[in-house]
Order: C-alpha cells, then structure tokens, then sequence
C-alpha cells in the first residue's frame, strides 16, 4: 500500500497563489498519483468559507476533476482543515461531544461538500474527521486544533505557558465555534483593546515580508516550527489520547523533516510530520532553491515496511508558472520512464513506471526505488 498525503491546496485563493491552477504543477501532481494507491488530501484542500465558498468551488472543480480521474478506483480520503471547515460545520455542531478523533462524514454534509465529491469522481471518496488513521501507529490530522495551545491563536502562535484544560475533539470545536461570539461581545477598554490588535496583526505581516527580511523571518518561522508550533501538535495529540509512533499534520505549510535536517525538534514518540503546502509564498520560497521547507508541492509518502518521509514534488520545477516577478524560462519537465527507461508513443509510462522528485541530497521515489537516477541529468 503506498499512500501520499498532500494538504493546504487552498484552491480558489483569493491571491492566486494556489499553484495547482498552474498547469505543469498539475500535470505533476497527476503524473504522481500514477503510482499512488490511496491519496489523503489532508485539509485547506480549498477556501472554502463565507461569501468567498462560491468562488472557491468554481476554482476547485477542474482541479479536483482531474485528480479524481487520476485516482479512478483507487480511495481518496478527504480531511477537512480550518479553511474548508464550512463544508462539514453543520455536521460537526451535530456531533457534538459524540466526536471522536476518527469519524466518517456524510457526504450530504452540506452542499459544497456534496460538488467536492461529484468533482472527484470516479475515485472512491470518504470524509474523515477531525484525523484518520492511515495504519495502526500513523495517525495524520489537519494540524488546526494545534492553535489552541498557541498565543495568539494561530498557526504562528507562542506555545502557552500555562496548558489549557484537557478537552476532546468536541471541546476543540466549539472554543472554535464560540470565539468569533466572545470578540463581538466585547465593549469599552477590552472591546478597544482586541481591535487594535487584530489591526495589528492583519498589518504586521506585509509589512516584515520585505525582500530584506524575508531571510530573518524564514529562520524566525523555523524556530517558531520547532518550538511551539510541534510541541503544540504534541499536546494536541495527548489531549485527544492519540497513541502513535508517527503524526502527520499540515496547516503550518513548512515541509519536514527534510533530508539532513535535525530531527530531534520533530519527536520521537511521536514522530511528527509535516506536508507544506501548494501555495507558493513568494518571498519565503521564491529567494531559495529547493529542497526548501516553504516551496509548494510538499507531501508525506508512507510505503509497506518504511517509515513516512516527507518529499517535494515540484522541486525541480521553475517558479516562472506561478510567480509574475520571475524570470525564469518555465517550468522544467521530465521524460515519464516505463519499466525498460521507455515511454509509449503518447509520452506515457509504462505499467511498471516510476516518477521521481530531485531533492540536492536524496532522490524520493513515489514509485519505487531504485539504485541509480535514470531520469538524465538535473537542470
């Protein structure tokens, strides 16, 4: 069984930085799942919320059509995160304190999920919430009940000194729910006081991602991952009883551990993954060259007798698809090799066909792997 967990796609973005509408992202995307025999779209797969749902879901479809038909007859499982949410909370309030950490969603849901699961077909589609156990010891969630641990809540957040009470996944949900209430009910010095700083922190951002800071801010995201944003993962994980030697999550978009990279920031028991993203942050991801924890395409491969690892699919394509500013001459393709190092006469692998995704330290092989590189030489 050869699973590949993909997440925050983030599809119909209102600043067109989803890099799946871009072609050659998305034939590599297709081309991947050629050798996949269950896809996890682990959350944010679109931005799916408010007066911008419509929107999104138009955006969605053509992608989730073509991965659907990539992944004919073979499962996909569906985990919504906080930015498609809207299409299970109906569901969710449902639920209430029946929630558990693995539950099978309806698919009439809602509506919008309803045209999610129209658009993937004719894969075989289930909704899992809020995680989904993909083995016996490798639980794999979205990541977004991890803000509550953090101040302020977000995925950015400090980890808090002093732990919130222990709750399952109903007690998540509805400090989720109750929030946006508590804010409108503010008055005089406190009511001030939290507008100014959501001002603040709506502000903020655009103003430190300069091209001059991007670096510092980078390593500053980094540490935050190491310091709070996965110890926060690992209290999530306590507080839900989840006993596993490998947690997979997303929501943070900082792909790891890669190749080289310390791992003793990621846990041992569990080990933490995360999956990045498919949106390209230019000034975090656009300075480097992969392997780089911020550029799109990450995803975490879990295979029979091998540990999960996470990969990058699109690092050796160029930027120039989904960044205006570049100047590179576009994306760079490979040949897809059949069993023999051949293709058909469409450009097709053959049945035995492996893809590769180049990393400078290590060759990640959806397909298989193999003892040399048979895919030429880099670019």
């Amino acid at each position: 069984m050869r699973t590949l967990l993909i997440s925050d796609l983030h599809l119909g973005n209102r600043g067109r930085r989803d890099v799946l509408r871009e072609p050659a992202a998305l034939a590599r995307l297709v081309a991947t799942l050629d050798g996949v025999d269950r896809l996890v779209l682990l959350g944010d797969t679109l931005e799916y919320h408010g007066r911008h749902a419509e929107r999104a879901l138009l955006a969605a479809e053509p992608v989730l059509e073509a991965i659907g038909a990539a992944m004919a007859g073979r499962e996909i499982v569906l985990v919504p995160g906080n930015h498609d949410h809207d299409l299970i909370r109906r569901w969710v309030r449902d639920r209430g304190d029946r929630l558990g950490v693995e539950e099978i969603v309806a698919p009439g849901a809602s509506s919008g999920l309803a045209r999610v699961l129209a658009a993937l077909a004719p894969a075989r589609v289930t909704v899992r919430y809020p995680g989904v156990w993909l083995a016996p010891r490798v639980y794999a969630s979205h990541g977004h009940y991890a803000d509550r641990q953090l101040r302020p809540e977000s995925a950015i957040g400090r980890l808090r000194r002093r732990r919130p009470a222990s709750v399952g996944p109903a007690g998540y949900e509805r400090d989720h729910r109750l929030r946006p209430a508590r804010r409108r009910r503010r008055t005089g010095l406190a009511g001030a006081v939290a507008r100014v700083r959501a001002r603040v922190l709506f502000t903020l951002p655009p103003l430190l991602l300069r091209p001059r800071t991007a670096p510092l801010i980078a390593r500053t995201l980094d540490r935050q991952m190491r310091h709070h944003a996965i110890p926060a993962q690992l209290r999530v994980l306590e507080d839900l009883g989840i006993d596993a030697d490998y947690a997979i999550f997303g929501h943070v978009h900082r792909l790891g551990p890669l190749p080289g990279e310390n791992r003793a920031p990621w846990g041992t028991q569990p080990m933490v993954l995360n999956t990045g993203s498919w949106q390209y942050e230019a000034l975090l991801a656009g300075r480097g060259k992969p392997p780089n924890p911020y550029w799109p395409g990450g995803a975490v491969l879990i295979e029979d007798e091998r540990p999960p690892r996470a990969i990058g699919l699109l690092d050796d394509l160029a930027r120039a698809g989904w960044d205006p500013g570049a100047t590179s001459a576009g994306p760079l393709a490979r040949p897809a090799l059949g069993a023999a190092g051949q293709r058909d006469g469409a450009g097709r692998p053959g049945a035995a066909g492996h893809r590769h995704a180049h990393r400078e330290t290590e060759t990640a092989t959806v397909g298989g792997t193999c003892p040399s590189c048979c895919c030429g030489p880099r670019p």
